[in-house]
């Protein structure tokens, strides 16, 4: 069994922590936790340029363009389904605003994974008529992001995304 002794302040009176010993400890522990995060944020503000693109001028010019191709897209009034028949075929089906079959389109995707660059695919669509066109993938297992682009007369452009998954 061990005896411990108080701790003596060196007059023989025993020290004995108080609550202002406790308030002034929390004190100081938070001013230094709080100093240090007010440096550390000043030096990120002061470091940041401010920039988050190497280009943003043409990054803006380029998303002004794009919006102005969601309109012109948004204005054709096309419904683009994408799917799948079997296990390596897919399927873009194209009606207008009317829901007429879009025949005579010219359709190009590419098949890519979500998380990498590896085993990208460019497809090119053959038209089946009826506004449906058809193109073949073999060895398609797990996820895919399928991104088509198809080409109406003149000016007509319709860009569409689907993330597809094959077991």
């Amino acid at each position: 069994m061990t005896v411990s002794a108080p701790i003596s302040d060196g007059q023989g009176k025993p020290f004995r922590i108080t609550g202002l010993h406790v308030l002034v400890g929390m004190i100081v522990f938070f001013s230094i936790i709080i100093g240090l995060d007010v440096f550390f944020v000043t030096l990120a503000y002061r470091s940041f340029s401010g920039e988050v693109a190497s280009n943003p001028y043409e990054a803006g010019l380029a998303f002004n363009q794009k919006l102005a191709a969601e309109r012109r897209q948004t204005a054709l009034g096309w419904t683009v389904t994408m799917g799948r028949e079997g296990p390596e075929t897919l399927i873009i089906t194209a009606k207008d605003r009317d829901l007429n079959p879009l025949s005579g389109l010219k359709v190009q995707a590419t098949l890519e994974r979500p998380a990498t660059n590896k085993g990208r695919r460019d497809l090119v669509f053959r038209d089946l008529g009826h506004g449906r066109y058809q193109a073949v993938a073999p060895d398609l297992k797990g996820a895919w992001d399928l991104r088509a682009r198809i080409q109406g007369k003149g000016e007509a452009r319709f860009e569409a995304e689907r993330r597809m998954i094959w077991q």
